[in-house]
């Protein structure tokens, strides 16, 4: 049923793809002299210089990682950074859907419980978050070029409101972390007197999530975190820097500025939430190259070439090394990518009604 679900899906992207290219033959010009002529002209060492970014984010990650599990098991950063490789390529080459492999290799690997590696992918999840949206709106409020960019009063009141967002959820998260049962029992009372089913739900909510920030064990902890957080979301801006500034023949993308990339990373990333097997490959290089046009003014050749480059540098660079990765430790991917989405259903199954006994 599932398999039969997603083939719709892909043939429904398919066609809308191929209506999309059959309404614009006419409409877009575009000269594919020019584009080769723009990825000979790049300077492929700020584009290694990206890739190499993209990497070590990986082992920052890895440590992160590594750091959540220390109040259920110590382990070395090391023993993660293999699950942490594979589950990318995994994500790169099936989709969003192979999102569970690293907590199921994780879990596997270290022979902990399925469900404590899920509740660190939650909290990484919520630290990612957090990260992308400071590190976004504190460039885009106090960047000295902020008022060159396409509709600046806009950016500025979703910059402002992105960054009270952060701060309110830093507030909700601890809350929940230092009284978390009290926040439930609160809220369902609250919500209770309008939907008691409402405010069971969200109360278990709180709970599932004051479990996952256990995976916090102490304050020097939760600084460590944030700080590798921030960093690793600051290589990852970096690689998309270095990547645009890399197309030296365009004078919009030699000249990109901390603030206009900020906007790119924003429409790149929005563009990867629903990422199909292949297909989503040449979605996100379009949606992205799209975005460089409407919103840098940068010409459609090096914008397609950029957002090439971007989705290779970013996204599918750890392929090679996760293959090879899975070779040594006789993973198959396809395998381990259907493996963990059972695994990780059979996880919710079983939860639910153990949820329910606990409500009733």
């Amino acid at each position: 049923m599932k398999k039969s679900r997603n083939r719709i899906v892909l043939l429904a992207v398919v066609v809308a793809v191929a209506a999309l290219v059959w309404f614009g033959r006419g409409r877009i010009h575009f000269n594919w002299h020019v584009f080769v002529e723009q990825l000979q002209l790049a300077d492929w060492k700020r584009i290694a210089v990206a890739t190499a970014l993209i990497w070590l984010g990986l082992g920052v990650r890895a440590i992160r990682w590594a750091l959540f599990m220390k109040p259920t098991r110590r382990v070395r950063s090391t023993t993660v950074l293999g699950s942490q490789v594979i589950g990318f390529t995994c994500v790169a080459l099936f989709g969003r859907l192979a999102d569970l492999v690293r907590p199921y290799l994780v879990s596997r690997r270290t022979t902990t419980p399925l469900a404590s590696q899920i509740a660190v992918y939650t909290v990484e999840r919520m630290f990612d978050m957090g990260s992308v949206a400071l590190i976004f709106s504190t460039v885009l409020l106090f960047a000295p070029d902020r008022h060159t960019l396409p509709r600046p009063d806009l950016i500025n009141r979703a910059a402002l409101g992105g960054l009270i967002v952060t701060l309110g959820l830093a507030f909700f998260a601890m809350l929940a972390r230092l009284a978390g049962r009290s926040f439930a029992g609160a809220a369902r009372r609250l919500l209770g007197a309008v939907s008691p089913k409402l405010g069971e739900a969200v109360s278990e909510k709180i709970l599932a999530f004051r479990d996952g920030l256990n995976a916090i064990g102490s304050l020097r902890d939760f600084v460590v975190a944030v700080a590798l957080s921030l960093g690793m979301w600051g290589m990852i801006a970096g690689a998309y820097l270095e990547t645009t500034r890399a197309f030296t023949a365009s004078p919009e993308l030699a000249g990109m500025t901390l603030s206009r990339c900020m906007l790119l990373m924003a429409a790149s990333m929005g563009s990867s939430i629903i990422q199909l097997p292949v297909i989503g490959w040449f979605t996100q290089i379009a949606l992205t190259g799209a975005a460089m046009e409407a919103f840098l003014h940068v010409a459609p050749e090096p914008a397609l070439g950029c957002a090439a480059v971007l989705l290779i540098v970013t996204f599918m660079s750890i392929i090679p090394a996760g293959l090879v990765w899975a070779r040594f430790e006789h993973v198959s991917l396809k395998k381990i990518s259907e493996e963990s989405e059972h695994a990780g259903e059979e996880l919710a199954h079983h939860s639910a009604p153990a949820q329910e006994v606990q409500a009733g």
